[in-house]
């Protein structure tokens, strides 16, 4: 089965994803901010990030930095509900190696479970 781990400071969002994929016959944890999804990341190596940009303390972009260096088989899907900041997001994960989904919240639970059965085709 493969790992998500999904990462946003509203335990109810990111407890409802962890549901979402778990549902869909992923094994998926959730974590409540960046510093406890790296630290999560370490002992459960996830196939799929998903995060949230926006977060209190460590940002997502922050985070997927971190964990694209660490683990750089891990695919990363970001959401942000800050349509405004979308162009900041897509400029930052340019710079990355692999691939980065960006959706925006709220999203849809069809197009969700689409974009990350996408990236994980691409491993």
């Amino acid at each position: 089965m493969q790992r998500v781990l999904v990462v946003d400071d509203d335990h109810l969002v990111a407890d409802t994803l962890t549901m979402i994929f778990e549902k869909s016959g992923f094994t998926a944890k959730a974590a409540y901010s960046a510093d406890q999804a790296l630290t999560c990341s370490r002992e459960f190596p996830p196939d799929l990030l998903l995060c949230d940009v926006t977060m209190p303390g460590r940002d997502g972009l922050s985070l997927a930095t971190d964990v694209a260096r660490e683990l750089p088989a891990c695919r990363i899907l970001v959401l942000t509900g800050f349509y405004s900041n979308i162009k900041n997001v897509r400029e930052h994960t340019r710079r990355f190696v692999r691939p980065v989904g960006i959706l925006t919240k709220p999203c849809q639970p069809s197009e969700l479970l689409r974009e990350a059965a996408a990236l994980l085709a691409s491993a």
